[in-house]
């Protein structure tokens, strides 16, 4: 283990090559600087190779490219590939759509606690938002700057949960407004590396998006005792719009199923068992 990572920031990424140019951008900008970047990497084409390698020349970020063959929604199996090559204790885990303000991952790592994972919100920023994105405006800053236009998204429900993109240092002024948030985004949140394993990672029965990268994670670590900490108003996130994406009937119904076993540990994750015995998991 690299012991001079303090974290390991875990970006998923399927594709939207010109979307993560602009997530590499907002990561350079980190005030928080002891990391290193996973990209975890579910089939994409070649253009995503491409942006990492520019970023990697352009940012000097240490940058590991984790890719999978394309058959089908498989985020799991590569989530726990990134677990796998995570080269620090403490693990980050956002979307290759989302935005990290520059206070990011300095907010993740100031905040963490043993027997917690961290849980973050994200401001969804509208259409009209995210067509002005430019690279220009990321690297100086700019798109963390809610102005009219932004407000007005917000009041016509284009853009949604504006609110969050407010940062608050201050802890005594987050307990006295009590904005708190107990729930799971796959896309912002952290935690010890070794309460991921103690769980078997992700769950890659989950053959589509919607619960198993997140609720089933949080689920399983409660029965170990890991409990969330809301970061609301810390660890601010801007997800680039594109239409709402809806669990499927499958990922419903195994999220039922994990809920009535009750058993933290799944079978087919960092390891896969065969009748109670690691495997493996190539």
């Amino acid at each position: 283990m690299n012991n001079t990572l303090d974290l390991s920031l875990i970006i998923s990424v399927y594709n939207r090559e010109e979307v993560l140019r602009l997530v590499l951008a907002a990561v350079q900008r980190q005030t928080f600087k002891k990391y290193e970047v996973i990209i975890a990497d579910d089939g994409s084409g070649p253009a995503v190779k491409d942006v990492v390698d520019e970023a990697r020349a352009e940012y000097g970020l240490s940058i590991t490219h984790l890719w999978q063959e394309d058959i089908g929604w498989r985020k799991n199996r590569i989530l726990n590939s990134a677990i796998r090559a995570a080269g620090s204790p403490y693990l980050v885990f956002i979307d290759g759509d989302c935005l990290p303000g520059k206070d990011f991952l300095r907010d993740h790592f100031g905040e963490r606690e043993d027997g917690k994972v961290l849980l973050g919100r994200r401001v969804e920023m509208s259409k009209r938002w995210a067509e002005k994105l430019t690279l220009v405006r990321v690297m100086s800053g700019r798109f963390e700057r809610i102005g009219i236009l932004e407000l007005f998204d917000g009041a016509m429900g284009k853009a949604l949960r504006i609110e969050d993109g407010i940062r608050i240092a201050s802890p005594s002024v987050r307990e006295l407004i009590r904005r708190k948030s107990m729930t799971i985004l796959g896309s912002n949140f952290s935690l010890h590396k070794k309460d991921l394993v103690a769980i078997n990672g992700f769950d890659e029965t989950y053959e589509a998006p919607g619960l198993g990268e997140d609720s089933d994670i949080q689920y399983r670590l409660s029965l170990i005792g890991v409990t969330g900490k809301s970061l609301r108003n810390l660890a601010v996130q801007y997800h680039v719009y594109h239409p709402r994406t809806k669990p499927s009937e499958n990922s419903v119904r195994r999220f039922e199923e994990v809920r009535s076993i009750g058993d933290p540990i799944c079978r087919v994750g960092l390891e896969h068992f065969d009748k109670g015995k690691p495997t493996g998991s190539n």
